[in-house]
């Protein structure tokens, strides 16, 4: 019996001092079931993933991760900038084509200072599977921009007009999260970038 009671107290220190928090040590907390505007994966909630969705899946939550802050302050061309006509892919504005859109663009375009290849080259809180949101997705931004803001995303930079990763002929698809207001523009034009990634 004395045996086993000092395997018991032995057991009962070694748990304590593991389960201990030590003063400077910060313990996440990380959401069991992420809502949009969580603290979630390297980001900001910003969507949940419905029934239609590419990737959706009834049985695990899925969505889209927003970075909470801009990674280009409106100096950012969309990809290839001399580019007058379309390039292969990159075509995607639905919800889950933006990684490929993405993808599409970095294998026609070598510009380093393009919105694809600043997301696609983001490591940010140990992540580095970011890329530019499709038309959808950016609509997204704009619709759950309240929820991002609160949790410390807000889109503040000036004019607040954001490429997507949706090409449109020779042109691309801009969005303002002031007035969600989508257009198309020339690829050589400057505006913000935000990353995203999916969870």
């Amino acid at each position: 019996m004395k045996k086993l009671s000092t395997l018991f107290t032995v057991l009962l220190i070694i748990l304590t001092i593991s389960c201990t928090k030590k003063e400077d040590e910060v313990i996440p907390v990380v959401p069991i079931d992420p809502v949009i505007g969580d603290l979630y994966q390297g980001g900001i909630v910003a969507y949940i993933l419905q029934s239609g969705d590419q990737g959706y899946d009834a049985n695990v939550k899925h969505g889209i991760i927003v970075a909470a802050s801009d990674q280009n302050s409106g100096t950012a061309i969309w990809g290839c900038s001399n580019s007058s006509t379309g390039i292969t892919g990159a075509d995607g504005t639905a919800i889950g084509t933006g990684a490929q859109n993405t993808l599409d663009i970095l294998n026609s375009c070598t510009e380093a200072n393009s919105a694809a290849a600043i997301c696609s080259t983001l490591t940010l809180n140990d992540y580095s599977d970011w890329f530019l949101p499709s038309k959808d997705e950016l609509n997204i931004l704009y619709t759950n921009r309240v929820a991002i803001a609160n949790s410390g995303g807000a889109f503040d930079n000036v004019g607040q007009v954001y490429w997507s990763s949706s090409e449109s002929g020779y042109k691309a698809w801009i969005q303002s999260l002031i007035t969600g207001q989508q257009l198309s523009d020339v690829k050589g034009a400057n505006y913000n970038v935000r990353a995203i990634r999916n969870f």
